[in-house]
């Protein structure tokens, strides 16, 4: 709300404003490039709307896209692991039938070492590599202290024999090393 009173339109009122009268009393050809220029501007905002939203969906779409990329890289990140243990299941499937046929056990030990080495060295190659433990400090962050026994040989919380072997994965423990403990005899 004003606070002017209203008053009825007098053109008497306006005459003393030169600008006003020049204004309203312009020349068809401003009148017409005015126009021109709202067209214009119009075209403009129509087009940069239209842009717009073609960006949107573009931008949904790539969306999208990440998503569905990153779930199929969830999905299929081991791959390649289970390709390169692949191998090492047949050669292990190859010493079970030699065991049923085999008449030295020292054969057939020799070929499941060779078998777990090569697993080893598959696992190296992703990056997981085994905790070394025995004759080691206890640390709970990589030993799972599955039980005790006195040892005079070894300082107290010695790790005397292991169980489970343990593996990080570069610097993260995968499983901690199950364990048997020295402690005072």
């Amino acid at each position: 709300m004003s606070n002017t009173p209203e008053r009825p339109f007098d053109p008497a009122s306006d005459a003393e404003s030169p600008e006003i009268l020049s204004a309203d009393m312009s020349s068809p050809d401003e009148i017409t490039s005015l126009a021109d220029q709202l067209a214009a501007a119009q075209a403009e905002r129509d087009e940069n709307y239209q842009k717009y939203v073609r960006a949107l969906a573009d931008m949904d779409t790539y969306r999208r896209r990440v998503m569905k990329e990153r779930e199929d890289d969830r999905r299929f990140a081991p791959l390649s692991l289970v390709k390169d243990l692949l191998p090492n299941l047949d050669n292990l499937r190859r010493a079970i039938d030699a065991a049923k046929t085999a008449n030295r056990i020292e054969d057939l030990s020799k070929g499941v070492d060779m078998v777990l080495k090569q697993v080893d060295e598959t696992l190296a190659k992703h990056g997981a590599s085994p905790i070394t433990s025995v004759g080691q400090p206890f640390d709970p962050n990589l030993h799972e202290a599955v039980a005790q026994a006195p040892s005079a040989d070894h300082p107290p919380m010695t790790v005397l024999q292991e169980f489970e072997r343990g593996y990080v994965l570069h610097d993260r423990v995968i499983r901690p090393s199950k364990v048997l403990v020295s402690k005072e005899a």
